[in-house]
């Protein structure tokens, strides 16, 4: 017997137990927050109808920050993810964009970050790996060269970053609880070649590395004292070998408005709901 929801219904009536005595209700209590929104492309939603900016961060209004807004019912929302975010945007300007970290205040309460993919360049392995012939070479042999994975030791060697944006934020706004999203799956086990241009063994290999950043994230959030959100377990069955209507996540050629390899609003959606829940 699967007793899970019983335990969820008894954590989720303590706390409304807890936050009545208090005299505060879980709604007022959200209607307080002051979110922050951090990251990348991944957060920002570029292509997504409507966007609120366009070059060089393309943030859509119907981004998992704004889901997720709306959800908690925050009083307010600072988005400054931007597309093609590494770490060093939090503190150093993008194309002209102010530093993300500048969002953040004393007054932060509630903080989302999702960032790494572009540090660790996972989109151009991806776009590497592309084969229109089956017969071609697979691109795991250009990056496992003599036993050594190359794309994990970027990741190794990213971990450090994310470690100090991390306490960046605890610095800046010491009373923010900080989730930090990691990424999600984007090919089921094998690929679906031609449908996406990934040979078997290459989609095996990319979705190891998405996999392997998140569990490096994990870590290092667990490690800073923040919570980590995944969207990769609760994505199986969207990935982009489903159907338009089924996936989280868009191929190298989108079937919906949305960037290649990000999420669409299916997918925003989604992770927006899986965020708010995490901080309820």
């Amino acid at each position: 017997m699967d007793r899970r929801p019983l335990r969820y219904a008894l954590v989720a009536a303590v706390t409304l137990l807890i936050s009545t005595v208090a005299g505060v209700s879980p709604a007022s209590a959200a209607a307080g927050e002051v979110y922050v929104a951090l990251g990348d492309s991944a957060a920002s939603g570029p292509g997504i109808l409507p966007q609120l900016t366009l070059d060089p961060c393309w943030r859509s209004a119907r981004n998992y920050p704004h889901v997720a807004a709306d959800l908690l019912g925050v009083s307010t929302l600072r988005d400054v993810t931007c597309s093609g975010a590494k770490t060093d945007h939090m503190t150093q300007s993008q194309s002209g964009v102010p530093p993300q970290f500048d969002a953040l205040t004393g007054d932060t309460t509630l903080v989302s970050l999702t960032i790494g993919g572009n540090d660790t360049r996972l989109i151009s392995l991806g776009e590497s790996c592309v084969r229109l012939n089956p017969f071609e070479r697979p691109c795991y042999y250009d990056n496992v060269v003599n036993g050594v994975d190359l794309v994990n030791q970027r990741i190794d060697a990213y971990a450090p970053k994310l470690a100090a944006t991390l306490a960046g934020i605890k610095q800046r706004s010491p009373q923010a609880r900080v989730f930090v999203v990691g990424y999600g799956l984007y090919v089921k086990r094998n690929g679906c070649w031609p449908v996406q241009p990934l040979l078997p063994i290459d989609a095996n290999y990319v979705q190891a590395k998405v996999d392997y950043l998140n569990t490096i994230t994990a870590r290092e959030a667990a490690a800073a004292g923040a919570t980590y959100v995944d969207i990769r377990t609760p994505g199986a069955g969207h990935d982009t070998c489903q159907s338009s209507s089924n996936r989280w996540l868009e191929g190298f050629v989108p079937t919906s408005v949305a960037a290649p390899l990000h999420p669409n609003a299916n997918g925003m959606n989604a992770f927006g709901h899986l965020l708010a829940d995490a901080v309820n």
